[in-house]
């Protein structure tokens, strides 16, 4: 055998035992090319099945994760681990699946092989083959992604064929630039890959973002801010790049930028440091509601030392001393060598003592609320993933709007990826919590259309119609007027939606489709 596996070790036996999904970790392939120029490959697996694999039943770590574990275990970078040394690494990332594989080219075909490690039966699937052109790449690791999600959900109804073609189009010359600048060893090298890609495809997000974020980590903030801010709000990465856009501006000094950032971020996910962000920009503009945003911060996180000193000198300023005496007593009981902290408290003693509130000289002295650099949405996403109970209990923490938001953009990342029941259950959840929401109910009846139910679609277009207009929803009742043989009702509703988005591909593409109809309607029926 391949790979000689013994008794299951403890974290093995203890991932056999949990009730809730899978988690799942993408290695590097093999190259088993002799042709040059193709080592980037092997990289580019991990980067592009991560995103397609990602389900309701499958958690899928990050390169970063993969990265941290072969350090702790003294693995290299770039090293072609055995497959011994691959379940090693699982067990130190808690993986319940590994997917490795190989890929071949021999100068007219290009064949990649995929297979899955389960580590709780320690069981080695069969070999998963796709092949083509060079230049189809990414088409065959489309169709691979699908023969993975496949052999994991048999029940999986999307077709390849949909699957394939409903992937977002991506350039192969700017993708290989992009994976290029994923794996690059400095930051040079990282701009210089990203930019060539944006070059290539100027409305690539993933490069976007990590060319956005290099900008920041090289104290580039103009930059940073200017890229990051061409991500599209819809995109589900606009989160992370929203985050990172408002600690730009802000070390920037555009406060009211990184206020707008972070409310962005704030209103789709309950993130303690999005929180206490939030509450630095407002509190840089002397505005009031600095203080709800940091007590958000400390009930979402109340381990965090830094959110309750942020709380405490909120607190102070405004004048509640006890109040913000209790904060730095909490934050000195997480972190007892705080010397800021101390010193306030000891401040605020002698305010208390001669009963007078902070002057704006005293309260000056603490301005510099702290600010956080990480961005945690992998935490939480896990967080919801394996204890959907505790990640629902945090969000029922949040005003509905954001409740609500969370599941909309969850529901959108399923329907992408073709998870249609799991999709149609966060919409619904969506629409419950805020029954105002229009992208919760346009996406709803995306969902019904997909499922064939065109009443219930319809129903829902019509009522994210009525709360706010917008392309998709419009789109959706073209495209079922065309399936009910209605080409004039249809023409006007992707009129309707080329109005609001004049550039929408795929309005585009149905408007050839409708004025097909429109035209073959029109033809004279023949002599008798």
């Amino acid at each position: 055998m391949l790979l000689t596996l013994g008794a299951l070790s403890a974290t093995a036996r203890a991932q056999a035992a949990r009730p809730t999904g899978l988690t799942a970790a993408i290695v590097p392939f093999e190259n088993r090319s002799n042709a040059p120029g193709l080592e980037w490959v092997g990289e580019s697996f991990p980067e592009f099945l991560e995103e397609r694999l990602a389900s309701p039943g499958i958690y899928v770590l990050s390169r970063e994760d993969r990265l941290r574990a072969c350090d702790r275990m003294g693995i290299p970078v770039g090293l072609n681990p055995s497959r011994a040394t691959i379940y090693r690494i699982a067990e130190q990332i808690d993986a319940d699946l590994v997917v490795l594989g190989y890929y071949s080219f021999d100068g007219r075909v290009f064949t990649a092989v995929a297979q899955l490690l389960d580590m709780r039966r320690e069981h080695l699937s069969a070999e998963m083959t796709e092949s083509g052109s060079l230049t189809q790449l990414i088409a065959i690791q489309n169709a691979l992604a699908w023969d993975l999600v496949r052999a994991l959900r048999p029940d999986f109804r999307i077709s390849k064929q949909d699957y394939v073609a409903a992937a977002p189009v991506i350039r192969l010359d700017a993708f290989e630039n992009y994976v290029r600048g994923v794996t690059a060893l400095n930051a040079q090298d990282e701009i210089q890959h990203f930019r060539e890609a944006l070059r290539i495809d100027p409305a690539y997000p993933e490069a976007l973002l990590r060319l956005g974020k290099t900008y920041y980590r090289q104290r580039q903030y103009d930059q940073a801010v200017s890229v990051l801010a061409r991500i599209k709000p819809a995109d589900p990465l606009a989160r992370e790049a929203s985050f990172y856009l408002g600690l730009s501006a802000y070390y920037q000094g555009d406060f009211a930028k990184a206020e707008n950032a972070f409310s962005f971020v704030a209103a789709r996910l309950p993130l303690p440091e999005v929180y206490n962000n939030l509450g630095v920009a407002q509190s840089r503009r002397s505005e009031k509601s600095a203080l709800e945003s940091f007590q958000r911060a400390s009930e979402t996180d109340p381990n965090d030392p830094d959110y309750h000193f942020n709380l405490g000198v909120a607190l102070y300023r405004s004048g509640d001393l006890a109040g913000a005496s209790r904060q730095l007593r909490q934050a000195l009981a997480l972190r007892p060598d705080d010397s800021e902290a101390q010193s306030l408290l000891a401040t605020i003693g002698g305010d208390a003592a001669s009963r007078s509130r902070p002057t704006p000289a005293s309260a000056s002295r603490y301005t510099l609320e702290r600010i956080r650099e990480s961005y945690q949405e992998n935490a939480f996403q896990e967080l919801a993933f394996n204890l959907n109970e505790a990640a629902e209990q945090r969000l029922g923490k949040t005003p509905p709007r954001t409740h609500a938001q969370y599941h909309v953009d969850r529901g959108q990342q399923l329907l992408n990826q073709g998870f249609i029941a799991e999709a149609e259950k966060e919409f619904r959840e969506a629409a419950a919590l805020d029954p105002g929401n229009a992208a919760a109910h346009a996406g709803l009846a995306r969902a019904l259309e997909i499922d064939e139910n065109a009443a219930g679609a319809r129903t829902e277009a019509e009522t994210a119609l009525r709360l706010k207009e917008s392309a998709d929803a419009y789109l959706i009742l073209a495209r079922l007027d065309l399936r009910d043989n209605k080409p004039d009702a249809a023409s006007a509703n992707v009129e309707r939606a080329l109005h609001l988005d004049p550039n929408n591909g795929p309005a585009l593409r149905l408007k050839q489709t409708v004025a097909a109809k429109l035209a073959e309607k029109a033809q004279p029926l023949p002599h008798p």
